[in-house]
């Protein structure tokens, strides 16, 4: 006997945490892909099928499946992952994951390098063509294999979404670089920091302005903005060696402290050295430090016998370090090795 209830409804379940902690942060298009996944789960439509139903490319599904597999909302068993959502085996969990895994980044001083044929083959990918379309306006130039190897690696490897990187190309550009390893400098710290959206991007650009203020304020010069040079040392201090503000401001300090006035190039050098000697934060720093004046053994000077101290209300035995000298032999060390 057929029974047909009066109040059955025919919906998809979307949980709360899929709206709390994923759907904010995506693209609207990956949204509208993981929606219809929930709503055809049951049937396991292929890739074509989605990108027919949503009115999407192909390569904008594919870009969408990526995205939810990485940030951990999409299972995708090996079958799914050679032939899409083939043999049924991709489901989309409609609880999400636990928490969100770290984005893999790449092997330190390594990376992998696209043959020819790769970067020939994300020729069908329209999304790809178009990104390196822009980004030749943007740079005014026609492109080598090497600046298309490097932007295929950037959105095939490492899967940063063409929009991003088009914002990259345009953040470069109204910098005044337009150097393609410069480009893939700022594009390996931006993934390395987790970010995947344009916003998250623009949020992360504009933090880097008001660290930029924080240096030009620790050197005392809040009447400008930073000269071009300077700009360019501060974004390699901040972006290609990855430091946070704390630790670029004690460079800062020391070189006031130290010559009495600022210097740029002065605090590249001590940033260097602390980059060389693989500095991450204060603590690194305070070590590096303890551990340098334990090779120099100290130099303390003590007065000479019978001789009163300078002030004569001082009750105790003062101690004659000269630590200006100690940070200026530090610093000259530093200097000479580099």
């Amino acid at each position: 006997m057929d029974v047909t209830c009066a109040f059955q409804v025919n919906a998809t379940l979307v949980s709360n945490e899929f709206i709390d902690q994923y759907m904010a942060a995506a693209n609207g298009e990956y949204v509208k892909v993981y929606l219809y996944l929930l709503r055809c789960r049951q049937e396991h439509p292929d890739i074509l099928q989605i990108a027919d139903a949503l009115n999407h490319t192909e390569a904008d599904v594919k870009r969408a499946l990526v995205y939810w597999e990485k940030v951990g909302a999409l299972q995708m068993g090996t079958a799914g992952q050679e032939a899409g959502l083939a043999g049924n085996q991709t489901a989309a969990k409609s609880g999400g994951a636990a928490g969100k895994p770290p984005v893999p980044e790449p092997e330190s001083g390594t990376r992998t390098t696209y043959s020819q044929e790769q970067v020939n083959r994300l020729a069908a990918d329209e999304d790809f063509t178009q990104l390196l379309y822009i980004a030749q306006k943007y740079l005014n130039k026609v492109f080598t294999p090497r600046e298309c190897e490097v932007y295929a690696y950037l959105y095939d490897g490492l899967r940063m979404s063409a929009e991003l990187l088009e914002y990259l190309t345009e953040y470069c550009v109204q910098g005044g670089h337009t150097s393609i390893r410069y480009l893939e400098t700022v594009a390996l710290n931006w993934h390395q920091k987790g970010l995947t959206t344009v916003e998250e991007a623009k949020a992360y650009a504009t933090g880097f302005t008001k660290n930029s203020f924080a240096v030009m304020k620790a050197f005392g010069l809040t009447d400008r903005k930073p000269g071009d040079s300077e700009k360019e040392l501060i974004e390699r201090w901040f972006m290609e060696y990855g430091f946070t503000k704390e630790v670029v401001l004690e460079a800062c300090n020391r070189t006031m402290e130290t010559i009495h006035s600022p210097s740029f190039r002065y605090a590249n050098k001590i940033l260097k050295q602390w980059k060389l000697a693989g500095v991450r934060s204060l603590k690194d720093v305070k070590v590096l430090d303890q551990k340098h004046q334990s090779q120099s053994g100290g130099r303390e000077q003590k007065p000479a016998a019978g001789k009163k101290p300078a002030n004569q209300f001082h009750n105790f035995e003062q101690r004659d370090t000269d630590y200006n000298s100690m940070v200026l032999d530090q610093v000259s060390s530093w200097i000479g090795e580099a």
